[in-house]
């Protein structure tokens, strides 16, 4: 069967100096058998959510230390900020999958990806398309607030409903214990099994392919080394350097969509089809 992918951009619609680099991605994603894609904020901001650390980006309307794990369990006045915060923006639930997103879905549907490996939290790789057994979220999922007593989870769209318009912060219906976002906080640690699935399917990928990411979050930021120390090759799309740079074979630097969408317009060019 093949898989149709609408794209928006053809490959002679790319600027001279990705052209190439785009030609060699795929031919290395069509050679390739195990494929994992690591993914960064550079994915979700052309969704509309902003980045961390960028001028405008969260930490310029939110105090970083209300992300401690501390801060949160000890401050009521915190988990109350995080709460007006996530009924105001909205941005998580409302956001929709992108170019990139879209493409890497197509790379399950044709038989080509084995994972994605993501330090995005805003599950718009399973609104793309992509199976959720097949996404390792290394940071959680906004999607979802959980009980730390009892460890209940609730969808937080559910609870953006019930509680919009009040100034009362959610409790656990179950044991009224607090809820939190279901993501990592600065203070916490990564989830080990999700981070041991995601280390084994980079040691044992032929092809990892970074988009969007800056590789400066560690442990998230060990995945290309593991990789090519299993042997795989390394593909690097970011708009700017990383460290890991140097490691790659190739490198690019443009936007996940537009790479992305070109990317797939040579594969459909070469007739790559499902496995």
């Amino acid at each position: 069967m093949k898989i149709v992918y609408r794209i928006s951009t053809m490959t002679n619609d790319l600027p001279n100096h990705l052209h190439d680099k785009v030609h060699e991605t795929a031919e290395l994603i069509a050679k390739a058998t195990k494929v994992v894609v690591f993914t960064g904020a550079g994915v979700s901001t052309e969704s509309g959510i902003p980045d961390f650390r960028s001028p405008g980006g969260l930490w310029s309307k939110f105090d970083p230390d209300d992300f401690t794990i501390e801060r949160f369990l000890y401050s009521p006045e915190t988990r109350k900020r995080q709460w007006k915060f996530l009924l105001e923006e909205g941005i998580f639930s409302q956001a929709q999958p992108n170019a990139a997103h879209k493409a890497i879905a197509w790379l399950e549907a044709i038989g080509k990806l084995t994972c994605v490996i993501t330090q995005n939290v805003d599950d718009l790789h399973q609104k793309a398309g992509n199976s959720s057994e097949k996404v390792y979220e290394l940071h959680g999922n906004m999607k979802w607030l959980k009980c730390l007593d009892c460890f209940e989870r609730y969808p937080l769209e559910d609870l953006l409903s019930r509680f919009r318009g009040t100034d009362e912060v959610p409790a656990c219906v179950r044991c009224q214990g607090i809820l939190k976002p279901d993501v990592i906080f600065f203070g916490e640690s990564l989830p080990t099994k999700t981070l041991k699935d995601a280390t084994y399917a980079a040691s044992n990928c032929d092809l990892l392919i970074v988009i969007g990411s800056s590789l400066v979050v560690y442990p998230a930021a060990y995945i290309p080394l593991y990789a090519k120390g299993g042997g795989a090759k390394l593909v690097i799309i970011n708009k700017t350097e990383t460290s890991y740079d140097a490691n790659a074979d190739v490198v690019i630097h443009g936007g996940a969509g537009e790479v992305m969408n070109g990317i797939v317009a040579v594969l459909q060019k070469m007739d790559v089809s499902c496995a």
